[in-house]
């Protein structure tokens, strides 16, 4: 248990450690954190494809992640629609933007895919030198949490401003509680330990982190459902935002998860305007912020 923690959270606390004022060396880490998600999906690829009995394993990750997503997901809207009812966002009307290319922004996740197939496709091979993907992982890992870190040290966010937001941190504490409910549901359904739904369901949309730490955890076919878990989410959200944000704008924001940082701001922006970017870089900041936490605890 405490080596898992310290695999997790001493990476994390150095990097945190770490200021950096240089906007080209900044931009160097978040290129390398693009980078190290790619490195992670592709040993997890290799790892899947040197189980035994392959062939059941696909079909376990496929209900595994479907009936996951189900319940967190459907947990997460359910509580979300609640709030905008009891407590609805009150901004002035805003006239949509032309959101980002949808099919665009959808394959560039599929890309995910992509890669994660591409490891598997070279783990089949069985090269020996292919069971050091597990160890390499874990390697992987702890740069990308040290990378993590330091981007979190210099997203210019501080308590001060996220305590100030009440919007950002009510949403992201709404979906956080919810996910892990539902999280803890799908388990009770499939009949697995309540601690691996907590663990699955606190990635809060983080697919690269969760992936891994699931894999590692345990074992690549639940590491792998989480991964599509969380990927299914982003792809969901993409979907919905333009359709939902004028009626059920914390909703919006609430189901793209630890993503309304980064991948998804841009349609929450030109969906819901400006005045929606401060929450979302607060909720997204929030749940990346607990999701290491959380996870070296359930794993």
């Amino acid at each position: 248990m405490y080596s898992g923690l310290l695999i997790i959270l001493l990476p994390l606390f150095l990097g945190y450690l770490i200021p950096i004022k240089n906007k080209n060396v900044l931009h160097r880490v978040h290129q390398s954190l693009n980078s190290m998600v790619y490195v992670i999906l592709f040993l997890m690829g290799i790892t899947l494809a040197l189980l035994e009995n392959l062939s059941a394993h696909l079909v376990s990750i496929l209900i595994y992640a479907l009936t996951f997503f189900a319940c967190i997901f459907g947990l997460n809207a359910l509580s979300l629609i609640l709030l905008d009812k009891l407590d609805p966002w009150k901004v002035p009307q805003h006239k949509q933007e032309k959101p980002p290319s949808r099919i665009k922004m959808v394959f560039e996740s599929l890309q995910l895919c992509g890669v994660l197939l591409i490891g598997f496709l070279v783990g089949l091979t069985g090269f020996k030198f292919l069971h050091y993907a597990d160890k390499g992982s874990q390697v992987a890992l702890m740069l990308l949490l040290l990378l993590v870190g330091v981007q979190l040290r210099n997203s210019g966010m501080h308590i001060r401003q996220i305590l100030i937001n009440r919007r950002g941190t009510t949403i992201a504490l709404v979906m956080g509680v919810s996910a892990l409910i539902g999280g803890a549901a799908a388990a009770f359904f499939l009949g697995l330990p309540i601690k691996i739904g907590l663990a699955i369901a606190s990635g809060f949309g983080w697919y690269s982190l969760t992936g891994i730490l699931i894999t590692d955890a345990y074992g690549p076919v639940m590491g792998s459902a989480a991964f599509f878990n969380d990927l299914l989410r982003e792809l969901t959200a993409i979907m919905l935002i333009p359709l939902i944000i004028n009626r059920y704008r914390s909703t919006a924001l609430g189901i793209c998860g630890s993503t309304s940082m980064d991948f998804t701001l841009p349609v929450l922006q030109r969906s819901g305007g400006v005045s929606i970017v401060p929450a979302a870089i607060v909720h997204g900041f929030v749940l990346s912020l607990i999701t290491p936490i959380l996870m070296a605890f359930f794993t």
